[in-house]
């Protein structure tokens, strides 16, 4: 496993942006995937947005697609989540996921971070 530490989250207005941060220790950052998941309250934990390893084809969830934007720098150790257009239905506890592949499903992700909060007020 690989220690995550996210940051960046905050409170923001409807139609505001927030960019998330995630650090990963350890020299293996370069050939994992990585992946953005969130989960609001009294709901499941819902996939959100994934990079693979080389940064060149991110994925997202439908319900994010135009607005969010993952991208990493793997000589920073780091992945990002750039929020666009934010909508308050995008409040929720945001993770950062690491694995072997990429992919919509947790069950593929084996590191994660503490999560970080995200709210946005209308």
């Amino acid at each position: 496993q690989v220690p995550l530490v996210e940051s960046g989250g905050g409170l923001v207005q409807a139609g505001g942006s927030l960019r998330l941060s995630c650090i990963a220790s350890g020299r293996t950052f370069v050939i994992l995937d990585m992946a953005w998941f969130r989960q609001a309250p009294g709901k499941y934990r819902e996939f959100v947005a994934g990079c693979n390893w080389h940064g060149d084809s991110p994925y997202y969830a439908d319900s994010v697609k135009g607005r969010f934007t993952c991208f990493r720098d793997n000589g920073k150790n780091t992945l990002y989540l750039q929020m666009n257009s934010l909508k308050p239905e995008d409040t929720a506890v945001y993770y950062c996921a690491a694995g072997l592949r990429s992919s919509y499903n947790e069950k593929d992700f084996n590191s994660w971070g503490q999560g970080t909060q995200v709210t946005v007020s209308s």
